[in-house]
C-alpha cells in the first residue's frame, strides 16, 4: 500500500477498511484480518495497525471477540456510510465547489460528467 504524506497512516489504513465494508467485501459479522495479517499486507508496524483497529472500534465499526479476532459490527456498514458521508460533505464538497467556481463548472456540467462516469466513461 502506498501512503500519502497529507494524512496519518492509520487513517489511510482505515480507508481501506471503509472501502472493503462499503463495497460489501466484508459483511456484518465477518471476521477481518488480524492486526499482524494487516501489518504484513500493508507493510507497516503492527502498532500502526492496532491504532487503526482502536479507531474503528471506537467508532463502533468493528468489535473484538477476545481470543478469536476482530469482526465487522452488525451496523458497521451503516456506521461506515454515515461517517464517510459526513467526511465527504464537510471536507471534499467544499473543495469541489471551490474548484467548480474557479473553473466555471455548473451543476448541469457536473451532472453530465457524473452520468458519463456512471457509464464507465471516466476513471
Amino acid at each position: 500500500m502506498e501512503f500519502k504524506d497529507n494524512q496519518a497512516i492509520y487513517l489511510q489504513i482505515a480507508e481501506l477498511f471503509f472501502e472493503n465494508i462499503l463495497s460489501q467485501k466484508w459483511l456484518p459479522g465477518d471476521r477481518i484480518p488480524s492486526v499482524r495479517e494487516m501489518a504484513v499486507t500493508v507493510e507497516v508496524n503492527p502498532n500502526t495497525v492496532m491504532r487503526t483497529f482502536t479507531y474503528l472500534q471506537d467508532k463502533g465499526i468493528i468489535y473484538n471477540k477476545r481470543g478469536i479476532g476482530y469482526f465487522v459490527a452488525d451496523d458497521g456498514f451503516e456506521l461506515t456510510k454515515a461517517l464517510k458521508k459526513d467526511d465527504f460533505v464537510s471536507q471534499e464538497l467544499p473543495e469541489l465547489f471551490k474548484a467548480m467556481d474557479l473553473l466555471n463548472v455548473s451543476l448541469d456540467d457536473l451532472k453530465t460528467y457524473y452520468e458519463t462516469y456512471q457509464q464507465g466513461g471516466m476513471s
